[in-house]
């Protein structure tokens, strides 16, 4: 058996209530199309992620190559790489951090609105990279925002971030299926 993902794997949805996965699909074939309200919720969710724009170090230039047209991060919803933070969903934090740097990163993820994630890119976002021994050098964002992935490499190839974001779309789609799950305890 296979634990290699493919690029292309759809995320599952569970059928609606009350009518079987052989009606459903026999349906489809008819040209019918039956949905509920939260799964064009959690499709919209998990197909359109707005990754914010900047780079801090040599891991950006394998960013900017994830979005260009040989690897093209668009067909998961995310080639548009947002100016503001307000506008974007999702921090890809790319390169050393410094201890100078660190709070402008730290101001522009406490702007970004919920629900957002934070992707650390390279081994110097990560735990400080070949720079351990530098005193200006963070040993790891984790330790100032919450971080949902991790890619590792010096630097991390474009493939490596197309996996992140097949990551973080089961992620998403992962907690719109608790909150579905928490709304039906509580009797909303």
């Amino acid at each position: 058996m296979s634990t290699t993902t493919s690029l292309a794997t759809p995320i599952p949805t569970p059928p609606p209530a009350g009518i079987s996965v052989e009606e459903r699909e026999s349906m489809r074939r008819q040209g019918v199309l039956l949905t509920s309200l939260n799964e064009i919720y959690n499709w919209g969710r998990t197909n359109s992620i707005w990754p914010l724009q900047f780079g801090l170090a040599c891991c950006a230039i394998e960013m900017i190559a994830a979005a260009a047209a040989r690897f093209d991060i668009a067909r998961f919803g995310a080639e548009i790489f947002r100016a503001s933070p307000r506008q974007a969903d999702l921090m890809i934090v790319n390169g050393t951090v410094t201890k100078k740097m660190a709070p402008q990163v730290i101001r522009l993820w406490n702007q970004m609105g919920e629900p957002k994630f934070a992707i650390a890119m390279g081994a110097c976002a990560i735990s400080g990279g070949p720079f351990k021994q530098g005193y200006n050098v963070l040993k790891g964002l984790d330790r100032y925002i919450p971080i949902d992935l991790y890619i590792p490499g010096c630097p991390p190839r474009p493939e490596s971030v197309q996996y992140a974001f097949l990551q973080l779309r089961e992620k998403i789609y992962a907690q719109t299926e608790e909150r579905k799950a928490l709304r039906k305890e509580s009797g909303a």
